[in-house]
């Protein structure tokens, strides 16, 4: 290893940064190598990024059309080398579907952490620094929301709003943010009586400052773990909510609703609902790899490798 590497690395490893950016870049530096000694979670990261690319150039990787099919001379096809994965009942390639389905599977990822992650991190912020009448009121409305399943929860609010690819999104996140309130809370009250906050407060910052600048950004880093964590459950609630009609509606290329359509054919077709069933799989995995190898790299008890 050359001497430049070695300097690099003593500087970003020391004990006495000499400017916050290094302070930083040191903190991420180990973040990272607590990260990349968990094999496991690089398998996940490399599944992410695979999904990321995949929805990224979907119109270039796909080989057809995902809407447009051949009933005539396509229609329920094996796997091939025309159609690697096969038709479906419509004479339309699954693999296309697929790629430009991952698309809607990070839409919809997307937009509920972007929802319920900020929602649940006000709540229980505010409910912990807060205490007394607000703390009961906000959790037992968290409670509410815990008391039902989140899939049985979400089915309700699909009912009311309408399907659709949008409504299903609203109604996820409306089910998704409870567990980031009680992690905000939970965070929230370790924080509040520490020195730290006392000092702030001795400064003359005012209670939303408090909440907003100095007690947020420190639970960021679990909330980021949680929500890693709970990507698969959410891609999984989606794909329930397209696979009852009640998600995407068609002829989007939704993997829950694929499989719906090819449940009839699940005897002599099986590519048709074994494909979408697959790929939910393989980036459920991944998001939960990834998620246990971030939850083990932020840990702050964990220590340098």
């Amino acid at each position: 290893m050359s001497d430049a590497v070695m300097t690099r690395r003593e500087w970003l490893m020391t004990d006495r940064p000499q400017s916050r950016l290094q302070a930083r870049l040191g903190r991420a530096y180990l973040t990272w190598r607590r990260f990349a000694a968990n094999k496991l979670a690089l398998i996940g990261m490399v599944i992410i990024l695979g999904l990321l690319f995949v929805a990224a150039f979907a119109p270039l990787l796909a080989p057809h059309s995902p809407y447009i099919g051949d009933l005539k001379n396509a229609r329920l096809l094996p796997p091939s080398s025309t159609y690697w994965l096969g038709t479906d009942d419509q004479g339309r390639d699954i693999l296309s579907r697929l790629i430009y389905g991952s698309r809607l599977t990070l839409q919809v990822v997307v937009l509920v952490a972007v929802i319920a992650a900020p929602l649940g991190l006000l709540v229980g912020t505010v409910s912990g620094y807060a205490g007394g009448w607000i703390d009961a009121v906000l959790m037992r409305i968290t409670d509410i929301f815990l008391a039902f399943p989140k899939l049985v929860l979400a089915l309700a609010f699909v009912a009311a709003l309408g399907p659709g690819i949008e409504n299903a999104i609203i109604a996820i996140a409306l089910t998704s943010w409870p567990p980031y309130a009680r992690i905000a809370r939970a965070e929230t009250l370790t924080l509040r009586n520490s020195d730290y906050i006392s000092a702030v407060k001795l400064m003359g910052a005012s209670p939303m400052r408090i909440v907003l600048r100095h007690i947020m950004p420190l639970c960021i880093s679990s909330l980021i773990v949680r929500v890693t964590l709970d990507m698969a459950g959410i891609i999984l609630t989606a794909a329930g909510l397209g696979f009852l009609g009640l998600g995407a509606q068609p002829p989007l290329p939704e993997w829950g609703a694929m499989i719906a359509s090819g449940r009839r054919f699940i005897l002599d077709q099986w590519w048709v609902a074994a494909a979408p069933g697959a790929a939910i799989l393989i980036v459920s995995l991944g998001f939960n790899l990834l998620g246990d190898g971030l939850r083990d790299a932020l840990d702050p008890r964990g220590g340098s490798q």
